[in-house]
């Protein structure tokens, strides 16, 4: 499956811009990247996922089954009720971010662009004898993202063929462990889902709704702090450096792939790096690019590197990285010629 058989039929929609990078495929912007932001945050429009993998996973294992080898939860998991969990390499390192939900005969999962396939390679490598089945049905379903509340009922699949995700981020799960301080999360009372529809109906489901781009959804992200994998994430990231055993790790679960990483660092350790929140100086024309070093001083050795960066529409130039945990939280950083001002996310 290619990214171009899978490209949007909603760029062709007035003034689209194409995204690239990891989001190619769908539309960075429209034309009003500020205006789809503030259409965004009052609820007043779409985005356009459509480039994220869709996988289900049907039989009457499959939720023991996800529970055995993920960091949630999930054998009790009700019908309808969304979650989210990671699939960690041996070494505890995040491999895939799981947005799961289930209907009560089906486990529907999205996940990043382009990991699809991969995921489900090794989850059918690790089927056994169990009775499940995993299809990658990408082909078939697209992702649409909208700042909504869980209104998702049975009656969505039944009426309309809609399956609908919320994002429990930032809700701190009934046995995990938080990484920051701060109270109230900035993103406290967040509603952001995500609807799973067939792909022939992708123009119908968004109506007459306006159409935000990839790069409006991305700067409320990064305001709400919330990693993304192949963003915030390499070869060694563990869930610690991102706050993100919130949402989606369980402590004492089950055994399963990375479990004594998670707990090793937990229980007598502290993660080696740490997410920031940067405000960037803006006084320029050019921000620093995703990948870029940053330092304390000019010519000093890099302490961490830019992961996302964003524009938003009241907060201006923003950004989330990640940099070394003894990196001091009350200095500013540099990047390139641009000035980088801390909050810390992690606690040091």
């Amino acid at each position: 499956m290619t990214t171009a058989s899978l490209e949007s039929p909603l760029l062709a929609h007035s003034g689209a811009v194409p995204a690239d990078g990891l989001d190619a495929g769908v539309a960075a912007h429209y034309g009003d990247p500020m205006r789809e932001q503030r259409l965004l945050e009052q609820g007043l429009a779409v985005v356009d996922l459509s480039h994220r993998g869709v996988v289900t996973v049907t039989g009457p294992d499959r939720l023991s089954w996800l529970h055995s080898m993920t960091t949630q939860e999930l054998t009790a998991l009700a019908p309808y009720t969304s979650t989210e969990s990671l699939v960690l390499s041996p070494h505890g390192h995040i491999e895939h971010d799981l947005h799961l939900v289930d209907d009560g005969g089906t486990t529907w999962i999205t996940v990043e662009p382009g990991t699809a396939p991969a995921l489900v390679e090794w989850l059918n490598s690790m089927r056994f004898m169990l009775r499940v089945e995993v299809e990658d049905v990408t082909a078939s379903y697209a992702v649409l993202g909208e700042p909504i509340g869980n209104e998702s009922l049975p009656a969505e699949k039944e009426d309309r063929g809609v399956i609908a995700w919320r994002d429990p981020w930032p809700a701190a799960g009934t046995d995990t462990a938080l990484y920051g301080d701060t109270d109230p999360h900035p993103a406290a009372g967040r509603a952001w889902r995500e609807l799973i529809v067939p792909r022939p109906q992708l123009i119908e489901e968004v109506g007459d709704r306006h159409v935000a781009g990839i790069w409006a959804a991305e700067a409320e992200r990064v305001n709400a702090w919330r990693p993304r994998v192949g963003k915030e994430t390499d070869h060694r990231t563990i869930p610690h450096e991102l706050d993100w055993l919130r949402t989606a790790v369980h402590l004492h679960k089950g055994c399963y792939r990375g479990q004594e990483t998670i707990a090793r660092v937990h229980n007598l350790g502290r993660p080696p790096r740490r997410l920031v929140f940067l405000h960037l100086d803006g006084s320029g024309h050019v921000l620093p690019s995703e990948g870029a070093d940053l330092v304390v001083a000019p010519g000093e050795r890099p302490v961490g590197r830019i992961t996302t960066v964003a524009r938003h529409v009241d907060d201006g130039p923003i950004a989330l990285a990640v940099v070394k945990r003894n990196t001091a939280a009350d200095i500013q950083l540099l990047t390139g010629q641009v000035a980088a001002a801390q909050t810390v996310i992690v606690t040091p």
